[in-house]
């Protein structure tokens, strides 16, 4: 159905809409520049203005002619209202302790004005809150409810290279109604059902085929001035061409001129990052848990344990860009620029990423074949119920002091829990703050998670006692390869607090000698002191001695043998002292063993090196992995390594996968 609307039926067009409940969000003047915002009616459009683009700059300008919507872009677009800037994602009461949701959702919005690449922006964000194996019910519920007029372009403004992407000018799909500014008139058309009963009840005429023609016209050369324009982007090819060249001079180029501000991602219509944090004012019997908008270019984003992984701004600047038109085809299969310009204008520096891209387009310097970096296609994930932001108040049913600082919760769920060995939950004292831990075990209905105190939220998890409640949220993440070890040897390598991730698949290995003929563990601390988990050591293997003192525990599992190592010996310690890498130096390692990795990894690294001198195959050994986590659920951004999110492609990665990723700076 296509008809001609006029200015007056526009404005009833929106009273309608607003009549009916929803809140009109459409572009407006303020601040000097064309926004997205509520809006009472049609006489709040920007009428007579456009916007003059450059790199690093935007100005309003008045037009010759009172077109409604005759700009190009604002810095702002539908991503501000279907992802908030700040939301809260649930709050917890204090006394008695209760999670509850957080306000209830907002009225239905009528996006109006959408341009075809934020429509293509929006796509790309649907993959991400809802198209992993969690759906995000916040964005899903806005996204669902919202009525989307959207608009042609007829004057694509001197940044704007959608046609380059195929995100433009023309809007095909994903709206309500369409509208194209002809002259003092707009050609309307329905896209759903719901368009269309709202276009019928305003009443509009219809549209006669020189409407449709004018349109055309429109278009077509719309898409030729963007066409003839030196500014594109070639998407073919280009994800594996920038991991090829991740080492490329033009990365540190750049960096001299970033400022590292972050105002790239701020505009972007497609960036998701995020982080989560608890609010807690003083005198309020609730606090909340609140997610809020992050940039990869600032320096927490990518900090754990007190080091950055990517501070360098070359680093960061990589990071974005690679992630953007690389991981994202990987991570969503779809590219993750729509061509709007907007990190060109908004950028203080005024760099444009279709120039750095030519740059490296144009003199490739390829990387080695041992550094490549295989891009994985889009998964397919099986979905997961429920709210993967909303936790449940569990009970800590035991406490059991491990190490220095160092404790194992048990944790009892609220109810039934499923989970696999290398999983791993998020816990948080409410109010405090949210960690992962490891699950490294189960002992009844009760979760075993092993937490050193490192920072506030891990401090504040070390002093709960037996019946105090604590925040989970999970499981989370891929496990160890139970079932492909089966009917082979395994070798399971371990450094410091790494032996809680693996402590589950240990348990498994230990408890069913029929399906795992042999297990060998090498475990490597830095002290006597600082051995994890002792007692459970020694009752997997009788030969072992720490000290003098131990008493050997009868034989659990003849097929078990067990190495320590420690990096500085004590006075007693009869075991062994050097690196974990020396005790494998002294074993043979078959090629044929299923191999288990976790620790820190810088060992990690190191343990590689001997398993390639070995011949150990890539696709017998398996890994865990930790990065910087807010979400779990593939929804923030922090985890992101290379193609991959930690918290939903790993923790546990087989080898294979990590060709060229794992140990490189900047990962």
């Amino acid at each position: 159905m296509t008809a001609r609307l006029s200015r007056e039926g526009l404005d009833r067009l929106l009273s309608l809409l607003r009549e009916r409940g929803y809140r009109l969000i459409g572009p407006t003047i303020r601040d000097e520049a064309i926004v997205y915002d509520e809006i009472e009616g049609a006489a709040a459009l920007p009428i007579g203005w456009t916007d003059e683009q450059a790199p690093g700059q935007y100005r309003l300008r008045r037009r010759e002619d009172d077109a409604y919507f005759g700009y190009v872009l604002g810095p702002q677009g539908p991503r501000n209202h279907l992802t908030p800037p700040v939301e809260a994602l649930v709050r917890i009461r204090r006394r008695p302790p209760e999670v509850e949701p957080s306000e209830p959702p907002a009225p239905p919005l009528a996006l109006i004005g959408v341009r075809a690449c934020e429509l293509a922006a929006m796509g790309v964000q649907d993959r991400v809150w809802t198209g992993g194996p969690f759906v995000d019910p916040r964005y899903a519920g806005r996204r669902q409810r919202a009525f989307i007029i959207a608009v042609d372009c007829l004057e694509p403004g001197a940044l704007c290279f959608c046609a380059s992407t195929g995100t433009g000018p023309e809007v095909r799909e994903g709206f309500d109604l369409r509208l194209t500014e002809l002259g003092g008139e707009f050609l309307l058309e329905v896209g759903s059902d719901q368009g269309r009963e709202v276009a019928a009840a305003i009443g509009a005429p219809p549209a006669n085929p020189v409407d449709g023609e004018a349109r055309r016209r429109g278009l077509d050369m719309a898409e030729e001035t963007m066409r003839a324009s030196p500014r594109g982007l070639d998407l073919d090819g280009l994800p594996e061409l920038l991991y090829a060249n991740l080492e490329h001079p033009r990365w540190q180029e750049v960096a001299e001129r970033c400022l590292s501000c972050g105002n790239c991602t701020l505009v972007c219509p497609t960036c998701f990052c995020h982080r989560v944090e608890d609010r807690a004012p003083l005198q309020a019997e609730h606090g909340e848990r609140v997610r809020s908008w992050d940039s990869c270019f600032t320096a927490e984003h990518s900090r754990i344990h007190g080091a950055e992984f990517r501070p360098q701004t070359r680093e960061r600047y990589r990071q974005w860009a690679t992630h953007k038109l690389a991981s994202w085809v990987s991570q969503f299969g779809t590219s993750g620029c729509v061509g709007c310009g907007r990190c060109i204008a908004w950028c203080p520096a005024g760099i444009d990423l279709t120039e750095e891209v030519a740059a490296i387009r144009s003199a490739p310097v390829e990387a080695e074949a041992s550094e490549r970096i295989a891009l994985p296609v889009a998964r397919v994930y099986p979905k997961v119920a429920g709210d993967p932001m909303r936790p449940q108040l569990a009970e800590v049913i035991a406490v059991r002091p491990e190490i220095a600082d160092t404790v194992t919760l048990l944790v009892e769920p609220a109810g039934p829990f499923r989970h696999q060995p290398g999983q791993f939950c998020m816990l948080s004292v409410p109010e405090v703050g949210e960690v992962p831990i490891s699950i490294s075990g189960q002992e009844g209905s009760a979760l075993l998670h092993t937490v050193r105190a490192v920072g506030a939220a891990s401090r504040a998890l070390c002093e709960l006692r037996s019946g105090d409640r604590v925040a989970l949220r999970g499981p989370f993440g891929s496990a160890w390869p139970l079932e492909q070890a089966k009917g082979h040897n395994v070798v399971v390598i371990a450094g410091g607090l790494g032996l809680a991730p693996l402590r589950g698949a240990l348990r498994e290995f230990v408890a069913r000698p029929e399906d795992y003929p042999s297990l060998r563990l090498l475990y490597g601390a830095r002290s006597p002191a600082d051995v994890l988990y002792g007692p459970e050591l020694l009752s997997w293997d009788r030969s072992i001695r720490f000290g003098p003192e131990t008493v050997a525990s009868a034989a659990r599992a003849g097929h078990v043998k067990v190495h320590v190592t420690v990096d500085r010996g004590a006075p007693g310690w009869t075991g062994h002292v050097g690196v974990v890498t020396a005790l494998m130096r002294r074993k043979s390692m078959n090629a044929h063993s299923i191999y288990l990795l976790c620790g820190p990894e810088v060992m990690m690294r190191f343990v590689l090196a001997e398993l390639e001198k070995a011949g150990v195959p890539a696709e017998n050994i398996w890994l865990s992995m930790e990065r910087n986590m807010k979400c779990a659920a593939g929804l923030c951004g922090r985890c992101q390594y290379g193609p991959y999110f930690i918290c939903k492609d790993g923790p546990v990665f087989r080898r294979d996968q990590l060709a060229g990723i794992f140990g490189r700076e900047g990962f």
